[in-house]
This record gives structure tokens, C-alpha cells and sequence, in this order.
């Protein structure tokens, strides 16, 4: 009874908070499942994003918009329009960093940068409930499955504490990705106007 009545006051306090609800094991593998069947669809994605990144130290947050785009073949491309002109692209093994006009190519066979284009891969298509590498809790959060995951990887724990993934539920392909910081910085990615299994011309990954 104290419990129910000390949430109620919580809620009338804040009535805008949402609540994050544990989902049973049931729940849980009812979602796996319907997740790992829509993934095992997807061949390519491309998708307009906006990134937010808050910083405790800076009274605005830095908001930039792109497109991203993920291959059949796996190539991935992060391409920043605004405020900036930036790109990113995981595409066998390297990195080509294209920065408003001044490129650079960086070697991906260290572990640790491999492992960070598959988690951003896996993270949007939501194939990667099964890496041994993260510890992963699931909960409800309003209309939305927020999935939790907390890296094993000891040189990654050092740069990212802990993120969140949200899925409508009706879905189930990942809307929002977060990026947790030890500080508590954090990073927002926003996924809007996404088409799955289009044509995506092998061009837009040439560095």
C-alpha cells in the first residue's frame, strides 16, 4: 500500500514522467521474437535522422541532421547535412571520414572499432540481442519497448556507460538510439522518414 500510494504522489508530481515497466520473461521473448523476425527481412535501410548531444556543460544542445544509410552488403553510411557536412563510412573493414571536403580513411581491424560498427548496424536493424558482449534488461515505457544494454567490453565501458534503443511497439524496428556516457552526456539519435529494401546505389559508399 505505501508503495502504491508513494508512486501516486510521484505521478502528480510529474505528470509528464513516464514510468519504466520490467517486462517479464513472456513479454520478453514474445519481442525477441517478433524484433529478430523483422530484422532477418531488412536488406538495406536508408533514413533521415536527427542527433541530439547533451552536454552538462553547455546550456544548449548540439542538434544536427543527416541521412543514414545501411546496404545489403553491410556498408554503412552516416552523412551529417546540417549544421555541418560531414560523413561516415564503415565499409570493409575502414573508416572513411569525409569532413566537409577533407578526407581521411582509419584502419577498423582493432577489435573495439569493429565491434562499434556492428553495434551501430545491429542497433538500427535490432539484430543484436544475442552479442555476448552486453548484459541487456527490457522494459515498457509508455507506447514504447526500451531495450537497456551495458557493455562487457572493457575498453568500451571507458566511452559508453550504458544504451537504450526504443521501439514502438506496434513496429518493432528501433526509433531512437541513445548513447549513454559515463558523465552522463549523452547522445539522441532520432530515426524519421525510414524506407526498408530500397535501392541504394553502391556510389553513395565511394570515398
Amino acid at each position: 500500500m505505501f508503495l502504491y500510494v508513494a508512486l501516486l504522489v510521484v505521478q502528480l508530481n510529474n505528470p509528464q514522467q513516464v514510468i519504466d515497466l520490467e517486462m517479464t520473461p513472456t513479454e520478453i521473448a514474445a519481442f525477441k521474437r517478433k524484433v529478430q523476425s523483422k530484422s532477418a527481412t531488412i536488406k538495406s535501410i536508408k533514413t533521415d535522422f536527427t542527433q541530439k548531444k547533451k552536454m552538462e556543460f553547455l546550456e544548449n544542445d548540439i542538434i544536427s541532421n543527416g541521412e543514414m544509410l545501411l546496404s545489403a552488403e553491410g556498408f554503412l553510411k552516416w552523412q551529417y547535412t546540417n549544421p555541418n557536412k560531414y560523413s561516415i563510412i564503415f565499409k570493409s573493414n575502414q573508416i572513411y571520414i569525409n569532413d566537409n571536403g577533407t578526407k581521411s580513411t582509419a584502419n577498423v581491424n582493432q577489435r573495439l572499432f569493429k565491434k562499434i560498427s556492428t553495434l551501430i548496424s545491429g542497433s538500427i536493424k535490432g539484430d543484436i540481442f544475442n552479442d555476448a558482449e552486453f548484459s541487456y534488461s527490457f522494459y515498457k515505457r509508455g507506447s514504447n519497448v526500451v531495450v537497456k544494454l551495458i557493455t562487457k567490453h572493457k575498453t568500451m565501458v571507458k566511452y559508453i556507460k550504458n544504451i537504450e534503443l526504443t521501439f514502438p511497439k506496434e513496429e518493432v524496428l528501433v526509433s531512437e538510439v541513445k548513447l549513454i556516457e559515463p558523465s552522463g552526456d549523452y547522445t539522441l539519435i532520432s530515426f524519421k522518414n525510414r524506407k526498408i529494401n530500397v535501392h541504394i546505389d553502391k556510389a553513395e559508399f565511394n570515398h
